[in-house]
């Protein structure tokens, strides 16, 4: 009797310890955020608004994601400008251009409309950093173009400190991307691309199905509901929703009206 009493106090004080901030979420999916679609695995298009120094990082993005088991991704032509890039229905645009000095390095914006269903989505890396010494390295690029894409399927990080030892993963925050020595382990993995627990979360989110599609496999008609306003500028994310363990606010909603939202998740640059 003693053991047993023994072993529950253990399992309740591990279960304490996971779920301290700063420890890796043992699930980090994105407020449940998701594609509606009718069956698995379904293809998701990734709009190709980069330039040529960005177009190996992204197609590397799309193969590393579609290895997951309900998801495939394709990357396509871009319809958008990438200095605004604009999002549209039933795809994701994937931009890069110099946003600015504005604090962001990378930020992922999905539409949500019947409180969970994702709509459209767009990325954005901002090359007013990447074109710094800091940031201007294949690793930093294929670690956010991940990262970025990844949250535009509905997933959140897995750990929000950038100085820990990396978890081999692309939704794991890090000051050194391609892991080993010069980071805080010597022999820790990379974090350019998923992981088996970001394709696990990933079967878990869409372990569901849905009786409509948010998807188009055909170029849509019409353009997304994007608004008119640059989206780039923190002023048009709407209200903070949270804070990263820096106390930045990272991630932001803005009410479009008609049941419908965009939220912003945002990278920032190391200072």
């Amino acid at each position: 009797m003693h053991k047993k009493i023994s072993f529950i106090v253990i399992m309740f004080l591990l279960v304490g310890f996971l779920s301290l901030p700063g420890s890796a979420n043992a699930s980090h999916s994105w407020g449940g955020y998701h594609w509606a679609r009718t069956s698995n695995p379904f293809t998701l298009k990734l709009g190709d608004n980069m330039s040529s120094t960005w177009d190996t990082h992204l197609s590397t993005a799309s193969v590393d994601w579609t290895a997951s088991s309900v998801l495939n991704t394709s990357v396509v032509s871009g319809l958008s400008n990438p200095k605004n890039c604009r999002a549209t229905l039933g795809r994701v645009e994937v931009c890069n251009s110099k946003y600015g000095n504005n604090g962001w390095l990378g930020i992922a914006q999905i539409w949500i409309t019947g409180g969970k269903h994702i709509t459209q989505g767009v990325t954005k890396m901002n090359d007013t950093y990447f074109n710094t010494s800091t940031y201007n390295t294949p690793a930093w690029k294929q670690f956010v173009v991940c990262q970025e894409v990844g949250h535009t399927f509905g997933l959140d990080h897995q750990d929000e400190n950038f100085g820990n030892a990396n978890l081999g993963s692309c939704m794991d925050y890090t000051n050194d991307p391609d892991g080993g020595v010069g980071g805080a382990s010597a022999t820790d993995p990379s974090n350019e691309h998923p992981n088996t627990h970001d394709y696990a979360q990933l079967g878990t989110i869409y372990t569901h199905l849905d009786s409509i599609t948010t998807i188009l496999s055909s170029a849509p008609s019409k353009k997304g509901n994007a608004l008119p306003e640059n989206l780039e500028n923190r002023l048009e994310w709407g209200r903070s929703v949270r804070q990263d363990l820096q106390g930045r606010d990272n991630v932001f909603v803005r009410d479009l009206g008609r049941g419908e939202k965009v939220l912003t998740h945002v990278f920032w640059a190391q200072e």
